[in-house]
């Protein structure tokens, strides 16, 4: 069969589209030291970067629910992995070309970050819209792919360094680019379905006023804070609990954290037709708060340390189920349903370490006093997920 029309190869741009979308957020903090000793950029800026990163991508969230439709699905697709591949090309060009290093380093995450915006919001409706027969079990391996592309950058990067200097870091990134160019020609090779024909989905106003859709947004901020509240952690707790060095602990802890994520989301692929989703994601939000329990109030390390990969493990399949479950739901959800609930997510990222510093800081900088205050993140999903059985329920006895 043609490539134009097997979807298979539709699927294996996806997962490679998540592959780009590791290497956007994981490569570029492994040079923040050799950014700041190269350019003599202050730590103030550098923090700046990640900010700018995924406020970039929140703003694309946003807009992206109003102008994919009208422009399509592959045209959205290809732009994106053009962007994300000039701009990682450019972590290791622009610097040199503006009289402040930090401009160009600046411009370059500002165009991959507007790439890794599209992709998040467009890989999981066209995989979706694939006709494929298990959609569930096909999304939970497409958000694999962001775990193993996670481990991926970290490994092959800290081998590259160790094996070639760190200061070669520039063939490295034009190494990496190389992988969303080549997509970006791969995607527009195959072929491209869209969720629902034109004027069929949703409009964004009718989204905002179904009630299910709020149980969604809910779930889907709870998840990326769950994750991301202990992902930030996950090298302290390796440095801490294995008594390594920090340059060890900062493999150790995104890795276990990354690996057993992605094994989650396998295991549910392999097994999906054997396992309620539901019930799957109730009994990992049990769980997460298990996990962030051992982090806040354990008294020995290792058992905290333990807790991150556990934590790993439980969060596996509260994205990719989230947005399965909302398929499923709002049928006619369309693209402006994915876009508004990655939003939802990367709020919900972006806000879960922030609680955990708070109260961190509110008590004398204890960390487990942050930890065990975003035990209220599990827990509200578990909340949210019951809510949405017990509405699913309702609808069920409605249609009988």
């Amino acid at each position: 069969m043609s490539i134009r029309n097997n979807y298979k190869h539709t699927l294996a741009a996806s997962y490679i589209g998540f592959i780009t979308l590791a290497v956007i957020n994981n490569f570029a903090p492994l040079l923040f030291l050799t950014f700041q000793s190269t350019y003599k950029i202050p730590l103030g800026q550098i923090t700046l970067l990640v900010t700018v990163n995924f406020t970039i991508q929140l703003l694309v969230d946003v807009l992206s629910a109003k102008f994919i439709d009208k422009i399509g699905y592959k045209v959205s697709i290809v732009t994106a992995h053009f962007a994300a591949g000039a701009g990682i090309l450019g972590l290791g060009i622009f610097p040199e070309l503006f009289p402040d290093p930090f401009t160009g380093l600046l411009l370059a995450i500002s165009i991959y970050a507007f790439g890794g915006g599209l992709i998040d919001v467009l890989a999981s409706p066209i995989v979706e819209a694939c006709p494929t027969e298990n959609k569930p079990a096909v999304m939970s391996l497409l958000h694999s792919f962001y775990c193993w592309g996670h481990v991926l950058v970290v490994l092959c990067s800290t081998l590259f360094f160790a094996v070639f200097g760190i200061e070669n870091w520039r063939i490295l990134a034009f190494i990496w680019a190389g992988i969303p160019l080549f997509n970006a020609f791969y995607y527009s090779r195959v072929p491209i379905a869209t969720l629902n024909e034109d004027g069929e989905s949703m409009s964004i106003r009718q989204l905002l006023l179904t009630r299910i859709f709020w149980l969604f947004v809910l779930v889907m901020i709870c998840s990326g804070a769950s994750e991301m509240a202990m992902n930030q952690w996950a090298s302290a707790f390796a440095e801490a609990g294995l008594k390594v060095s920090k340059t060890v602990g900062d493999l150790a802890g995104p890795c276990l954290f990354a690996i057993l994520m992605g094994c989650s989301r396998l295991f549910y692929s392999r097994y999906s037709e054997k396992l309620n989703l539901m019930a799957y994601m109730l009994a990992s939000g049990c769980l997460c708060i298990i996990s962030y329990m051992f982090a806040a109030f354990s008294p020995y390390p290792i058992l905290a340390f333990i807790g991150c990969g556990l934590c790993g493990l439980s969060v596996g399949i509260m994205w990719p189920g989230t947005l399965s479950l909302a398929a499923e739901n709002c049928p006619k959800g369309g693209t402006a349903m994915f876009a508004l609930l990655a939003l939802a997510g990367d709020l919900g990222c972006s806000s879960g370490p922030t609680v955990v510093g708070f109260f961190a800081e509110k008590f004398n900088d204890n960390l487990k006093a942050g930890l065990a205050a975003a035990i209220l993140f599990p827990v509200f999903l578990i909340t949210g997920l019951l809510l949405l059985k017990k509405a699913r329920q309702k609808q069920l006895k409605a249609q009988s």
